[in-house]
Protein backbone atom coordinates (compact mmCIF):
# COMPACT_ATOMS: atom_id res chain seq x y z
CA UNK A 1 0.00 0.00 0.00
CA UNK A 2 2.64 2.58 0.99
CA UNK A 3 4.68 1.85 -2.73
CA UNK A 4 1.30 2.55 -4.30
CA UNK A 5 0.60 5.53 -2.58
CA UNK A 6 4.16 6.71 -3.60
CA UNK A 7 3.57 5.82 -7.11
CA UNK A 8 0.22 7.57 -7.02
CA UNK A 9 1.87 10.80 -5.39
CA UNK A 10 4.99 10.78 -8.03
CA UNK A 11 2.14 10.46 -10.77
CA UNK A 12 0.25 13.42 -9.46
CA UNK A 13 3.47 15.65 -9.19
CA UNK A 14 4.23 14.39 -12.40
CA UNK A 15 0.41 15.66 -14.07
CA UNK A 16 0.97 18.85 -12.05
CA UNK A 17 4.31 19.89 -13.70
CA UNK A 18 3.00 18.71 -17.24
CA UNK A 19 -0.19 21.15 -16.78
CA UNK A 20 2.04 23.96 -15.11
CA UNK A 21 4.05 23.72 -18.82
CA UNK A 22 1.11 23.55 -21.10
CA UNK A 23 -0.93 26.87 -19.62
CA UNK A 24 2.71 28.76 -20.69
CA UNK A 25 2.37 29.93 -23.89
CA UNK A 26 4.98 30.88 -26.06
CA UNK A 27 7.13 28.58 -23.87
CA UNK A 28 10.88 28.49 -23.80
CA UNK A 29 13.00 26.11 -22.38
CA UNK A 30 16.55 26.70 -20.67
CA UNK A 31 18.88 24.73 -18.11
CA UNK A 32 20.80 26.96 -15.92
CA UNK A 33 23.30 26.41 -12.70
CA UNK A 34 22.33 27.18 -9.50
CA UNK A 35 24.01 26.69 -6.16
CA UNK A 36 22.03 25.38 -2.95
CA UNK A 37 22.10 21.87 -1.27
CA UNK A 38 19.17 20.30 -0.16
CA UNK A 39 15.16 19.81 -0.08
CA UNK A 40 14.72 22.89 1.15
CA UNK A 41 16.55 25.28 -1.44
CA UNK A 42 14.76 23.08 -4.33
CA UNK A 43 11.60 24.38 -2.65
CA UNK A 44 12.94 27.93 -2.06
CA UNK A 45 14.28 28.09 -5.87
CA UNK A 46 11.09 27.02 -7.50
CA UNK A 47 9.20 29.12 -5.54
CA UNK A 48 11.05 32.01 -5.99
CA UNK A 49 11.53 31.22 -9.65
CA UNK A 50 7.62 29.95 -10.81
CA UNK A 51 5.10 32.82 -12.11
CA UNK A 52 1.54 30.79 -12.34
CA UNK A 53 1.07 30.77 -16.29
CA UNK A 54 4.37 32.38 -16.89
CA UNK A 55 7.48 30.88 -15.52
CA UNK A 56 8.03 27.16 -14.02
CA UNK A 57 11.61 26.05 -12.36
CA UNK A 58 12.46 23.15 -11.68
CA UNK A 59 15.90 22.11 -9.87
CA UNK A 60 17.69 19.09 -8.93
CA UNK A 61 19.71 19.11 -5.75
CA UNK A 62 22.46 16.48 -7.08
CA UNK A 63 22.96 18.44 -10.50
CA UNK A 64 22.30 21.85 -9.51
CA UNK A 65 20.61 22.10 -12.66
CA UNK A 66 17.33 24.25 -13.07
CA UNK A 67 15.23 23.68 -15.77
CA UNK A 68 13.60 26.99 -16.39
CA UNK A 69 10.10 27.14 -18.91
CA UNK A 70 9.00 30.28 -19.68
CA UNK A 71 6.53 32.57 -21.86
CA UNK A 72 9.30 34.57 -23.90
CA UNK A 73 6.68 37.25 -24.25
CA UNK A 74 6.52 38.10 -20.91
CA UNK A 75 9.77 37.40 -19.26
CA UNK A 76 13.29 36.07 -19.59
CA UNK A 77 15.77 34.04 -18.05
CA UNK A 78 17.22 36.99 -16.35
CA UNK A 79 14.24 37.91 -14.80
CA UNK A 80 13.74 34.46 -13.19
CA UNK A 81 17.59 34.87 -12.05
CA UNK A 82 17.02 37.96 -10.42
CA UNK A 83 13.81 36.35 -8.30
CA UNK A 84 16.05 33.40 -7.63
CA UNK A 85 19.00 35.67 -6.59
CA UNK A 86 16.80 38.07 -3.94
CA UNK A 87 16.03 34.63 -2.45
CA UNK A 88 19.28 33.58 -1.27
CA UNK A 89 21.01 31.22 -4.30
CA UNK A 90 23.46 32.01 -6.78
CA UNK A 91 23.79 31.55 -10.52
CA UNK A 92 26.29 32.21 -12.87
CA UNK A 93 24.46 35.49 -14.15
CA UNK A 94 23.44 36.98 -10.66
CA UNK A 95 24.67 36.40 -7.27
CA UNK A 96 22.64 36.70 -3.97
CA UNK A 97 23.18 39.80 -1.36
CA UNK A 98 25.28 38.54 1.11
CA UNK A 99 22.85 39.48 3.87
CA UNK A 100 19.90 37.48 2.31
CA UNK A 101 22.31 34.51 2.05
CA UNK A 102 23.50 34.77 6.06
CA UNK A 103 20.11 33.98 6.66
CA UNK A 104 19.46 31.25 4.96
CA UNK A 105 19.48 27.91 7.44
CA UNK A 106 22.51 26.22 8.16
CA UNK A 107 21.46 23.34 5.90
CA UNK A 108 21.36 25.80 2.63
CA UNK A 109 24.35 27.83 3.03
CA UNK A 110 25.96 25.97 0.18
CA UNK A 111 29.65 26.64 -0.77
CA UNK A 112 29.75 29.62 -2.34
CA UNK A 113 31.64 28.95 -5.43
CA UNK A 114 31.31 32.53 -7.41
CA UNK A 115 32.66 35.99 -6.48
CA UNK A 116 31.27 39.25 -7.35
CA UNK A 117 34.61 39.81 -9.04
CA UNK A 118 35.51 38.44 -12.66
CA UNK A 119 36.42 35.01 -12.94
CA UNK A 120 38.98 33.28 -15.55
CA UNK A 121 38.14 29.85 -17.28
CA UNK A 122 39.67 27.81 -14.63
CA UNK A 123 37.63 29.28 -11.18
CA UNK A 124 35.10 26.95 -10.99
CA UNK A 125 32.38 27.95 -13.08
CA UNK A 126 30.17 25.12 -14.71
CA UNK A 127 29.97 25.95 -18.60
CA UNK A 128 27.25 23.85 -19.85
CA UNK A 129 26.09 24.28 -23.16
CA UNK A 130 22.15 24.83 -22.69
CA UNK A 131 22.89 28.04 -20.77
CA UNK A 132 21.31 30.02 -23.95
CA UNK A 133 21.93 33.09 -23.12
CA UNK A 134 25.23 33.31 -21.43
CA UNK A 135 28.46 34.29 -24.03
CA UNK A 136 30.30 31.70 -22.78
CA UNK A 137 33.42 32.48 -24.95
CA UNK A 138 33.42 35.71 -23.22
CA UNK A 139 33.42 34.12 -19.91
CA UNK A 140 35.73 31.35 -20.37
CA UNK A 141 38.38 34.18 -21.68
CA UNK A 142 41.46 34.97 -18.46
CA UNK A 143 40.68 38.43 -18.09
CA UNK A 144 43.61 40.58 -17.51
CA UNK A 145 44.71 42.40 -13.96
CA UNK A 146 43.20 45.85 -15.52
CA UNK A 147 39.96 44.14 -16.91
CA UNK A 148 39.45 43.13 -13.38
CA UNK A 149 40.05 46.41 -11.83
CA UNK A 150 37.78 47.88 -14.23
CA UNK A 151 35.13 50.21 -12.88
CA UNK A 152 32.10 48.40 -14.41
CA UNK A 153 29.85 51.47 -12.97
CA UNK A 154 32.29 54.06 -15.27
CA UNK A 155 30.29 54.17 -18.07
CA UNK A 156 26.68 54.27 -16.46
CA UNK A 157 27.71 57.25 -14.31
CA UNK A 158 29.60 58.70 -17.62
CA UNK A 159 26.15 58.70 -19.28
CA UNK A 160 23.92 60.40 -16.37
CA UNK A 161 26.43 62.77 -15.83
CA UNK A 162 25.83 63.77 -19.51
CA UNK A 163 22.10 63.50 -19.26
CA UNK A 164 22.57 66.15 -16.07
CA UNK A 165 25.05 68.39 -18.29
CA UNK A 166 22.04 68.11 -21.64
CA UNK A 167 19.58 69.26 -18.36
CA UNK A 168 21.71 71.90 -17.52
CA UNK A 169 21.46 73.67 -21.20
CA UNK A 170 17.71 72.72 -20.80
CA UNK A 171 18.55 70.25 -24.06
CA UNK A 172 15.68 67.93 -24.10
CA UNK A 173 16.82 66.12 -27.56
CA UNK A 174 20.64 65.60 -26.34
CA UNK A 175 18.94 64.45 -22.83
CA UNK A 176 16.95 61.79 -24.46
CA UNK A 177 19.59 60.35 -26.49
CA UNK A 178 22.09 60.45 -23.67
CA UNK A 179 19.26 58.70 -21.54
CA UNK A 180 18.58 56.25 -24.21
CA UNK A 181 22.88 55.60 -24.00
CA UNK A 182 22.32 55.45 -20.55
CA UNK A 183 20.07 52.47 -20.64
CA UNK A 184 22.40 50.52 -22.86
CA UNK A 185 25.35 50.80 -20.14
CA UNK A 186 22.99 49.72 -17.55
CA UNK A 187 21.97 47.03 -19.76
CA UNK A 188 25.80 46.23 -20.02
CA UNK A 189 26.74 45.78 -16.67
CA UNK A 190 28.42 42.41 -15.69
CA UNK A 191 26.80 41.60 -12.30
CA UNK A 192 29.55 38.97 -11.90
CA UNK A 193 32.38 41.88 -11.68
CA UNK A 194 30.76 44.10 -9.40
CA UNK A 195 32.07 44.38 -5.28
CA UNK A 196 30.21 43.10 -3.23
CA UNK A 197 28.46 46.36 -2.05
CA UNK A 198 27.78 47.47 -5.45
CA UNK A 199 26.12 44.32 -6.17
CA UNK A 200 24.05 44.39 -3.18
CA UNK A 201 23.43 47.98 -4.45
CA UNK A 202 22.56 46.79 -7.76
CA UNK A 203 19.86 44.29 -7.52
CA UNK A 204 17.55 46.83 -5.08
CA UNK A 205 17.93 49.90 -7.56
CA UNK A 206 18.53 48.40 -10.97
CA UNK A 207 14.78 47.78 -12.08
CA UNK A 208 13.53 51.67 -11.20
CA UNK A 209 17.42 52.50 -12.37
CA UNK A 210 16.16 50.99 -16.31
CA UNK A 211 13.00 52.37 -15.52
CA UNK A 212 13.38 55.90 -15.52
CA UNK A 213 15.90 56.30 -17.62
CA UNK A 214 14.07 55.02 -20.16
CA UNK A 215 11.18 57.03 -19.32
CA UNK A 216 13.71 60.38 -19.74
CA UNK A 217 14.70 58.70 -23.49
CA UNK A 218 11.03 58.18 -24.45
CA UNK A 219 10.72 62.06 -23.64
CA UNK A 220 10.70 65.07 -25.48
CA UNK A 221 9.44 67.51 -22.93
CA UNK A 222 12.61 68.90 -20.62
CA UNK A 223 10.20 69.46 -17.82
CA UNK A 224 8.69 66.06 -17.57
CA UNK A 225 12.35 64.84 -18.22
CA UNK A 226 13.52 66.70 -14.89
CA UNK A 227 10.92 64.89 -12.93
CA UNK A 228 12.34 61.84 -13.49
CA UNK A 229 16.35 62.93 -13.30
CA UNK A 230 15.17 63.84 -10.03
CA UNK A 231 14.35 59.65 -9.17
CA UNK A 232 16.81 58.61 -11.44
CA UNK A 233 19.27 60.61 -9.47
CA UNK A 234 18.22 59.19 -5.98
CA UNK A 235 19.46 55.78 -7.59
CA UNK A 236 23.02 57.04 -8.48
CA UNK A 237 23.27 58.65 -5.12
CA UNK A 238 22.88 55.11 -3.79
CA UNK A 239 25.84 53.66 -5.94
CA UNK A 240 28.15 56.59 -5.84
CA UNK A 241 28.39 55.76 -2.27
CA UNK A 242 29.19 52.08 -2.89
CA UNK A 243 31.65 52.58 -5.94
CA UNK A 244 34.87 53.57 -6.81
CA UNK A 245 35.10 57.06 -8.51
CA UNK A 246 38.08 58.01 -10.37
CA UNK A 247 37.56 61.21 -8.96
CA UNK A 248 35.52 63.12 -6.41
CA UNK A 249 31.28 63.51 -6.90
CA UNK A 250 29.21 66.39 -5.66
CA UNK A 251 25.77 65.29 -3.83
CA UNK A 252 24.17 69.08 -5.16
CA UNK A 253 20.91 70.30 -3.56
CA UNK A 254 18.74 72.61 -5.10
CA UNK A 255 15.98 73.79 -2.60
CA UNK A 256 13.51 75.45 -4.98
CA UNK A 257 12.37 72.86 -7.20
CA UNK A 258 9.38 70.73 -7.08
CA UNK A 259 7.39 73.48 -5.11
CA UNK A 260 10.13 73.71 -2.31
CA UNK A 261 10.63 70.31 -1.76
CA UNK A 262 13.81 70.41 -3.18
CA UNK A 263 15.81 67.88 -5.60
CA UNK A 264 19.62 66.28 -5.57
CA UNK A 265 21.62 65.60 -8.22
CA UNK A 266 25.48 64.40 -8.76
CA UNK A 267 28.01 66.23 -10.32
CA UNK A 268 31.93 65.63 -11.54
CA UNK A 269 32.02 69.46 -10.50
CA UNK A 270 32.05 71.34 -7.41
CA UNK A 271 30.36 74.01 -8.60
CA UNK A 272 26.62 73.84 -8.78
CA UNK A 273 25.06 74.24 -12.20
CA UNK A 274 21.82 73.31 -11.93
CA UNK A 275 19.95 70.45 -14.20
CA UNK A 276 16.69 71.75 -12.96
CA UNK A 277 16.25 75.60 -14.03
CA UNK A 278 19.06 75.58 -16.10
CA UNK A 279 19.94 79.31 -16.79
CA UNK A 280 16.88 80.47 -14.92
CA UNK A 281 18.66 80.27 -11.99
CA UNK A 282 22.31 77.80 -12.70
CA UNK A 283 23.90 78.41 -9.51
CA UNK A 284 21.08 77.59 -7.15
CA UNK A 285 21.73 75.10 -4.85
CA UNK A 286 25.03 73.62 -2.53
CA UNK A 287 26.99 71.00 -1.88
CA UNK A 288 25.78 68.37 0.64
CA UNK A 289 28.04 65.98 0.31
CA UNK A 290 31.53 64.96 -1.31
CA UNK A 291 31.70 61.33 -2.48
CA UNK A 292 35.76 60.33 -2.56
CA UNK A 293 35.97 56.49 -2.98
CA UNK A 294 39.20 55.60 -4.99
Amino acid sequence: MKSLSKIVMVIGVLLSSINSFAQIKNAKTETVKIYGNCGMCKATIEKAGNVNKVASVEWNKDTKMATLTYDSDKTNQDEILKRIALAGYDSEKFLAPDDVYAKLPGCCQYDRELKPVAKSNDAGMDMKSGHTNHNHNEMATTKTADDQNAPQLKVVFDNYFSVKDALVKTDAGTSSAKAAELVKAIKAVEMAKLSTGEHTVWMKVMKDLTANAEKIAASKDVAQQRQTFALLSKNMYELAKVSKQETPVYYQHCPMYNNGKGANWLSKEEAVKNPYYGSQMLTCGSVQETINNK
